[in-house]
């Protein structure tokens, strides 16, 4: 694992609490009838990703960590596509900076899966 003294150190796990807080804003502007629906599972798929990074970082082997990191990057793909399907459903969002966002924490993945070998 990298060497930092708390998962709150790393990058990876900042830029998704901050995609996260965006989603809770994006969501509140969704219609109330979707606060059991897409609301709350764009908000779960986002929590989800800074959540498996710290407890993959508690677990406290380079392989459980990593398994941790793949299950945040799913957790990204997951958001991914609850913004694509809420975009088309819901055209007036505006998604673009959550959208960017997941986009760079997606290619950080990939980079800082690699270091955990």
């Amino acid at each position: 694992m990298p060497k930092t003294n708390s998962f709150k150190d790393l990058l990876i796990w900042q830029k998704p609490v901050s995609l996260a807080k965006a989603i809770y804003t994006l969501t509140a502007h969704l219609p109330r009838s979707e606060e059991f629906g897409l609301s709350s599972q764009l908000r779960r798929a986002a929590v989800s990703i800074p959540s498996n990074i710290a407890e993959g970082s508690k677990r406290g082997t380079r392989k459980d960590f990593r398994q941790f990191l793949h299950i945040a990057r799913g957790s990204a793909a997951e958001l991914e596509t609850q913004l694509l399907i809420a975009a088309d459903i819901y055209p007036r969002i505006e998604r673009a900076k959550a959208s960017s966002e997941l986009s760079t924490i997606q290619k950080m993945f990939t980079a800082f899966i690699r270091t955990v070998n």
